[in-house]
């Protein structure tokens, strides 16, 4: 063991998360690298630490630091070093030397002391000399906070988080009420704070912990996508993770509504208990729609001439309600395209486009993703963009509570600029972002919407394409017709089939839907290596990693989980030329398929052209966003991901939790995808997740070929499962309750004049 004293002369890395950190030490021998876990350091400290010289493959002799102690500085050098580091902003090298041949041996004692003094020197005024005091103050204060805070297993970058929120009120917190963290320090959830409440000895019925239990469950309610609880489950739910009976809980209600965290509203079934937030986005979700919602006047007969014009020109043949559709499109503020697969919504949509245009009318074009935004531009020839990038993210969406901003540069202050907007894929489209897009768009636009309702719902909170259907507030044509070209297609003829719950015939004649029998979990999982490996490259003209495996879980034999380790290890196996990092219970290694699993709105893009110069830059990488893992850099401890429409982003290795192999992802995951084949590996599983709603959506994803193997008796009980988690969401109540509203209200006006 070798003990090594000096001053930290230069940072090289730091991981927040769990304080790893590579510095230079500067001591009598030179220049040293250290590595080790430091609960916090800066520059210019004079350390002790103890260690074992280790050498590196690539960076050569380093000490690996066991334990260390950071030591005042001694000598008058020592001091002056230290003081103009940059530990102490505003202070320079030659501000500190003039401190230290002031006050010289006794500097840190002024500063502590009688830190007024310090205006004694040239310089430095006395609002300065106070900012010098507070900032040795706090350094020292907080290194006590980090190392009390570590006490109860909260890692370095949560306990830097909590300090700054707090400051000395740390402490008093901590062992008065934990629970606040959980409101108010992003990152710190119920269960972390409540581990803390136990090791601090507060007791399982305290106010405080079933105040923040009770709202804890509404929040985990908004991430399995309700907008609202209705009493009794909130009640049974926050029972469940309380361990406290329901008679014990109920009371808090009014307290959390009277701190207006929480809302509740009568209903037909009973109290319904909303986040206040969600309360009030989709409330003002519900108005903006309404005050979207014009009759624009236009003669029929004018339409139809236009309509059938456009039809010549373009070589197109509408049907009944494809016709229906435009004109709905150009006599109200919303309208709304519905239907399934092969029902001809891209013609109609291409129809609308042409018609507008020659109007002269600006038009955009959106979809909640990536790659259905590519679709639709590929589709339709115009420039389509996802939501997010329309409404031209510049923050946190997630966490700007402002209903103006929402984090987007487009905004009620700078709306967008165009007559017509239309969104495709409505059904991926949750609340927050709804709400988001609608603060945007200023009445006169019009706004078309278009998906299938018997796709899933979003991940995210909200059902708003059914509930803008079932309101009956806005026009809606549904699409129901399959075209004699779709009709070729066994996808999407057994999609159909599905959806009306009509039993698939399994023959294997057909040319893009296969089925092949097996009922072991280990041999699906061969079949399907084999099919990705050999057999369906060829067939669908794509390469390997294209194809997608598709499964209703995440655990069990068929899980994506499991799937994930086997099919990594048989596609893309260990090599020495690949790197790897292994991220908790994730092993990552270059060449991965990879997937985003959480927004980030802050993350950095490039798309690259000839010679690796970038030809488009930006921000944001979203939930559900698929790519090649290219490169994995140990030293600068970085993962580059390419995604499918060409952007590249560099991570962290602290951002990669927020990857996941997708060699296998979760039919929900894939919505708004559409791959060149999919593979369904199906056997059993919870009758929840195995419905009906789940294979039309996994089935609708294939553009040129579905492989299901495994289970036909299974796969029949999908078909005849109409079961569907019921999701707790009241747009369509809300609009409606704004339509009412307004007809009294007319209805009054008119008695009056009358």
């Amino acid at each position: 063991m070798e003990t090594v004293k000096g001053y930290v002369e230069h940072i090289v890395f730091r991981n927040e998360d769990n304080g790893y950190t590579v510095f230079n030490l500067n001591n009598d021998d030179g220049d040293l690298t250290c590595v080790g876990n430091f609960n916090y350091l800066s520059e210019g400290e004079l350390v002790e630490v103890n260690g074992e010289y280790v050498v590196h493959s690539i960076y050569g002799t380093q000490l690996r630091v066991l334990n260390y102690e950071i030591k005042a500085p001694e000598d008058l050098l020592s001091i002056e070093r230290y003081l103009g580091s940059g530990a102490i902003k505003g202070v320079g090298a030659s501000l500190a030397g003039r401190i230290v041949k002031k006050f010289r041996e006794d500097t840190f004692r002024i500063i502590e002391e009688e830190p007024e003094r310090l205006a004694e020197v040239r310089g430095i005024s006395e609002r300065m000399a106070r900012e010098i005091a507070v900032q040795v103050e706090e350094k020292k204060d907080m290194r006590k906070a980090m190392i009390y805070l570590q006490k109860f297993g909260i890692s370095t970058t949560l306990a830097a988080k909590i300090y700054q929120f707090y400051g000395p009120k740390t402490y008093q917190v901590l062992e008065g009420n934990p629970y606040q963290l959980a409101d108010q320090i992003q990152g710190i959830g119920f269960k972390i704070a409540d581990e803390i409440a136990t090791k601090i000895g507060i007791h399982s019925d305290s106010d405080f912990r079933i105040r923040s239990g009770i709202f804890y469950t509404l929040q985990q309610s908004v991430a399995e996508g309700h907008v609202y609880l209705t009493k009794d489950v909130l009640l049974r739910r926050a029972s469940a993770l309380l361990e406290v009976e329901i008679k014990d809980i109920e009371k808090y209600l009014m307290d959390l509504s009277m701190e207006k965290k929480i809302v509740l509203k009568e209903s037909e079934e009973g109290l319904r208990v909303y986040v206040s937030h969600f309360y009030y986005l989709e409330l003002n979700t519900a108005k903006m729609l309404h005050d979207l919602n014009l009759e624009y006047e236009e003669a029929n007969v004018v339409i139809e001439k236009k309509i059938h014009q456009i039809e010549k020109e373009a070589e197109m043949q509408l049907d009944e309600k494809q016709e229906n559709a435009v004109m709905a499109a150009v006599r109200n503020g919303i309208m709304i395209l519905t239907g399934g697969p092969g029902t001809g919504k891209t013609t109609t949509i291409n129809a609308m486009i042409e018609y507008f245009h020659s109007e002269n009318m600006e038009i955009m074009l959106a979809a909640p993703t990536g790659r259905a935004a590519k679709r639709m531009t590929e589709a339709t020839g115009w420039e389509a963009q996802t939501i997010h990038r329309l409404l031209e993210v510049n923050g946190n969406p997630e966490e700007d509570e402002n209903p103006n901003r929402n984090g987007f540069a487009r905004n009620a202050d700078n709306p967008l600029e165009t007559d017509v907007i239309i969104i495709d894929e409505m059904s991926m489209v949750d609340l927050p972002l709804m709400n988001a897009l609608l603060t945007a768009i200023v009445p006169g636009t019009r706004l078309i919407l278009v998906g299938d309702c018997n796709q899933l719902p979003s991940v995210g909170p909200g059902s708003i394409l059914k509930d803008l259907i079932a309101s009956e507030c806005f026009p809606v044509v549904m699409l129901t017709r399959i075209f004699r070209q779709a009709q070729e297609s066994d996808i999407v003829v057994n999609a159909h089939k599905i959806n009306r719950g009509e039993q698939v015939t399994i023959n294997n004649k057909s040319r893009d839907f296969f089925f092949l029998k097996r009922y072991d979990a280990d041999i699906i999982i061969r079949v399907v290596i084999a099919l990705i490996q050999e057999k369906l490259p060829r067939y669908v003209d794509a390469k390997p990693y294209e194809i997608q495996v598709l499964t209703p879980m995440r655990k069990g034999l068929l899980g994506v989980e499991r799937l994930n380790q086997i099919l990594q290890r048989y596609l893309n196996p260990p090599d020495e030329k690949k790197k790897e990092k292994e991220i908790g219970q994730r092993l990552f290694r270059e060449g991965d398929k990879v997937m985003q699993v959480k927004n980030n709105y802050q993350l950095e893009w490039e798309i690259l052209g000839r010679y690796k110069i970038p030809v488009d830059k930006g921000v944001g990488v979203f939930n559900g966003d698929t790519g090649i893992m290219t490169e994995i850099n140990e030293f600068a401890e970085t993962a580059t991901v390419e995604f499918e429409d060409g952007r590249q982003a560099e991570y962290s290795f602290k951002q990669l939790e927020e990857l996941e192999l997708a060699y296998a992802v979760t039919i929900h995951k894939s919505q708004g995808s559409e791959y060149p084949a999919v593979i369904l590996p199906i056997l059993s599983g919870p009758r929840m997740l195995m419905n009906r709603n789940l294979l039309y959506t996994a089935v609708t994803r294939a553009r040129k070929c579905v492989t299901v193997v495994g289970s036909e008796t299974t796969f029949a009980e999908m078909i005849r499962n109409e079961k569907q988690q019921q999701r707790y969401s009241s747009l369509d109540r809300r609009i409606r309750e704004l339509d009412e509203s307004e007809q009294k209200e007319s209805a009054i006006g008119e008695k009056g004049l009358s």
